[in-house]
């Protein structure tokens, strides 16, 4: 009887906790989306596991977590506390990058840079709801749906919030076809829906090898805080366009981005422990990204709006949704809601431009805010 009392006790059955269930629900409800709804499967599935994963009970009475020192959850975190997992994510992403309409129409950069409006309102909604300085500028970059560089940035600023933040944007992220045509609808009306844009002029190989060198050296030079992450953003783009180094394009952009992602899901779901992760801090910062995600959204459409005032040829304000670093996603919203309204008109290849201008404005505004608050 005392051996079976023993084992009991090393059991989970005896600490767990209400939280632990209500963490263990939102897991396999991530888990559902993904599988069931394919929304988002392959950041979902790994991060809803993990948070299954972290609310077991009694892995960090055991030593078993990932904030147990030596553990080897804790080792495969130290790349999400460190800011590791970021960089590498960025590299295989440079690697599936077409900037080709980018750099065929430059002007759709400023719906990109639109979209990093919802960046700052969110810093100022955190600091207005209580949140230090250095938390509200972590907070701050799930405006841009962009999970790696909210990773990256809390981890170097406010290393507590890492797992509410990277959870908030990567749901976020995997629920742009849900959040974003609502707004997109509301912003604009049947005539703009269906402005036809012209197709881009063809863009030579020499130009698409000079961009990311170009792109990357002024970039650095306006946000060197955010270094690791456009570094590596633009040299996927150069191994990919360069035409001489394609197994290192094709490695990064395959098996290195597949095994991070799966790596930085299981690890920020693992580190969602009931008592850790259930906070008034947490339901705050869901709030604010979902706030934050909604004003930047707006911002794209409607400074698109505000371009056509000036622009002969019109932009379709529907891409301006694409702002938002969720790529490829939010491109897709913009060209699924446009033929909605017409069935001829093919817009994913224009929201591809401000969709990539987002990935940059995403980076280079944390670049921005880790020089002046890292210090």
């Amino acid at each position: 009887m005392n051996e079976l009392m023993q084992f009991l006790q090393t059991t989970g059955f005896l600490t767990f906790t209400w939280g632990n269930f209500a963490m263990i629900i939102v897991g396999l409800v991530f888990i559902w989306l993904g599988i069931a709804k394919d929304y988002e499967p392959l950041l979902l599935v790994p991060i809803g596991f993990g948070v299954v994963v972290g609310n077991i009970p009694g892995v960090g009475q055991q030593g078993q977590g990932v904030y147990n020192a030596g553990s080897v959850l804790n080792y495969l975190y130290f790349g999400v506390s460190k800011g590791v997992y970021p960089p590498l994510i960025f590299l295989g992403i440079g690697a599936m990058t077409d900037f080709t309409t980018l750099i065929a129409n430059p002007k759709l950069v400023l719906l990109g840079a639109a979209a990093q409006f919802g960046i700052f309102i969110t810093f100022i909604g955190s600091l207005l709801l209580g949140f230090n300085i250095l938390e509200a500028a972590s907070i701050g970059i799930i405006g841009g749906a962009d999970g790696p560089t909210s990773i990256y940035l809390s981890s170097k600023l406010a290393p507590h919030l890492v797992g509410p933040i990277a959870i908030a944007a990567y749901s976020y992220m995997a629920l742009v076809p849900v959040i974003q045509p609502p707004i997109m609808r509301l912003l604009t009306t049947k005539k703009e829906r269906v402005i036809k844009m012209k197709t881009p002029r063809i863009v030579s190989k020499r130009e698409k090898i000079i961009f990311p060198i170009v792109a990357f050296i002024v970039t650095g030079f306006i946000a060197p805080g955010g270094i690791s992450l456009l570094a590596m953003l633009f040299l996927g783009n150069l191994l990919k366009e360069s035409g001489v180094t394609d197994r290192l394009a094709n490695s990064a952009k395959t098996v290195l981005i597949d095994v991070v992602t799966i790596l930085i899901g299981l690890t920020v779901g693992a580190s969602t422990a009931a008592n850790v992760f259930l906070t008034p801090s947490s339901i705050k910062i869901f709030v604010l990204g979902a706030c934050s995600f909604m004003v930047a959204t707006s911002a794209g459409i409607l400074f698109a709006k505000f371009m056509n005032l000036f622009l002969k040829d019109k932009i379709n304000p529907l891409i301006g949704n694409a702002g938002v670093s969720a790529v490829p996603d939010s491109a897709r919203v913009s060209q699924v809601v446009g033929q909605q309204y017409d069935k001829t008109n093919f817009l994913l290849m224009h929201a591809m431009a401000p969709n990539v201008a987002g990935v940059i404005g995403s980076a280079v505004a944390a670049g921005v805010l880790l020089s002046i608050l890292g210090n």
